[in-house]
């Protein structure tokens, strides 16, 4: 429902005469207790205090009056009586502590006439790692083992066909290495001359490992192919 002339002036007056916003409403109709109090602060009049507080204030305004004396007369009730002191039970005597010679001496157990049967000796248990190694035990004091000493790195000896030859571990940057024979025969071995300079071989083996290139004309043809060539269609 809109807010007409009418229903402002009525709200004004009712706001004035003191009634709560929710009797506003009710006397209105068709609107709420908020909406009377949003329209009032539009309005701009002027604000009330809560009627919760106001009922509180006479409530806390008597108690701040009430004489201290009736509060004083009110605490020894509410007080708990205190509990009766029970009496306290007499203390027996400390008896005395003995004398050493009246301690009692424990008897002397000998061991030869102890016929109690000797426990038989544990079985030793030994873990076997690979390889048969025996690892130690937890109770076992077994001395360090000592380091094993160098191992000598001793040249192999040369075989009978390449004894007086050029091998492998031979080459340097002044001998051919032209290899001579196959690499799995015994008698594999290299050239071994002077090189020729500027090249890995020697003058002969270089006049074999590069050759010239002939002329284009003088070059022979190349050999026919087999079964008289390729096949025309």
């Amino acid at each position: 429902m809109s807010w007409t002339d009418e229903r402002i002036d009525q709200l004004k007056g009712m706001w004035e005469r003191g009634l709560t916003a929710s009797q506003i409403a009710e006397e209105l109709g068709g609107v709420s207790r908020n909406a009377v109090i949003g329209k009032a602060h539009r309005l701009g009049l002027q604000s009330r205090p809560s009627p919760v507080k106001a009922n509180d204030a006479p409530k806390k305004a008597a108690a701040a009056r009430k004489p201290v004396a009736a509060v004083e007369a009110e605490a020894p009730a509410a007080r708990p009586a205190p509990a009766p002191v029970a009496a306290a039970a007499p203390v027996p005597p400390r008896a005395a502590a003995p004398s050493p010679s009246q301690v009692a001496t424990p008897p002397k157990v000998d061991p030869v006439a102890n016929d109690a049967p000797t426990p038989p000796p544990q079985p030793r248990i030994v873990s076997v790692g690979p390889g048969g190694f025996l690892r130690q035990g937890p109770g076992d004091q077994q001395a360090p083992i000592p380091p094993a000493p160098p191992r000598r790195l001793v040249p192999a000896k040369p075989s009978a066909e390449i004894a007086d030859k050029t091998s492998l571990l031979d080459l340097t940057e002044r001998i051919c290495k032209w290899p001579m024979g196959h690499p799995g025969e015994p008698d594999f071995h290299f050239c071994g001359e002077a090189v020729n300079p500027g090249f890995p071989y020697c003058v002969e083996h270089c006049g074999r490992a590069y050759q010239a290139q002939l002329p284009r004309g003088t070059r022979r043809p190349p050999p026919p192919l087999p079964f008289g060539g390729p096949r025309v269609r």
